[in-house]
């Protein structure tokens, strides 16, 4: 299995990967070609727990909108949706997904490298959270699949909407939405350009033991963007429409307006 947090040391340092590991396609700056808002990066694309709780993590050091940040997500088995990122909210994921959000809070973020597929994730008191990645068989099939994909194909909705319809069955994962509409009512366009499975973490958040990771008794969602059904890490990239206030919700809270 390559090692993972090579991979990632690479990316940010800015490091232009080989094609089979990269995030593919970029313009030599490491920012997405195109003119809508743009993400590069790389994160837990979802980690649900048996408990009801879910947990993912986004690291972008790219984006089109703001300085790169970090953000860390939770739900909680009521789904109530809170989101902490390094940066303003307006320039992080709360400006695509603020309409679902209970709560969005800038906090400092650490994450270390354990060992080569394992990483610790901590915010403050609030949040300890390690993770393991792995690979399988199927996950190879993906990759192998995401490999071949000419970037037109990896902008299509209509090809994206049948990757998704393979991958969540293949992968245990539930249903995959790599293409929609997110809840402040931006279109997406999510490129999980090389992923690895989560077999094993451990997660407490403000001092609750999430427990074992396991499917949700509901697969959790934020608009359209479904939480994958078992714990995936990607390298990738995303797109979302171009902020419109005549079309698109600019809260960052369900009770808030940045």
């Amino acid at each position: 299995m390559p090692n993972v947090r090579e991979l990632i040391a690479e990316i940010e340092a800015g490091v232009e990967l080989p094609a089979e590991s990269s995030i593919l396609h970029s313009s030599p700056s490491g920012e997405p070609s195109g003119t809508d808002e743009r993400f590069n990066g790389y994160g837990v694309m979802g980690l649900p727990f048996a408990s009801g709780h879910a947990l993912a993590m986004r690291r972008f050091p790219v984006t089109s909108v703001g300085p790169g940040y970090t953000s860390v997500w939770h739900r909680d088995p009521e789904g109530r949706w809170a989101m902490y990122q390094t940066g303003e909210a307006r320039q992080a994921c709360p400006r695509f997904f603020g309409s679902a959000l209970t709560e969005a809070a800038q906090r400092e973020i650490a994450m270390e490298w354990t060992g080569p597929s394992s990483l610790s994730i901590k915010m403050g008191d609030e949040i300890t959270w390690d993770v393991t990645m792995s690979t399988s068989p199927a996950i190879g099939v993906m990759n192998t699949i995401g490999n071949l994909m000419p970037d037109a194909m990896w902008r299509s909705p209509a090809v994206l909407k049948l990757m998704g319809a393979v991958a969540g069955p293949l992968l245990q994962a539930g249903t995959l939405n790599m293409t929609g509409k997110a809840p402040n009512g931006q279109d997406f366009i999510a490129n999980p350009l090389r992923i690895w499975s989560i077999p094993e973490s451990t997660a407490t958040v403000n001092g609750v033991d999430l427990g074992p990771v396991g499917p949700t008794p509901e697969q959790a969602s934020l608009g359209d963007f479904m939480i994958p059904q078992r714990g995936i890490f990607a390298i990738g990239r995303a797109f979302f429409e171009n902020f419109d206030p005549a079309k698109h919700s600019a809260a960052t809270t369900q009770t808030a307006n940045a």
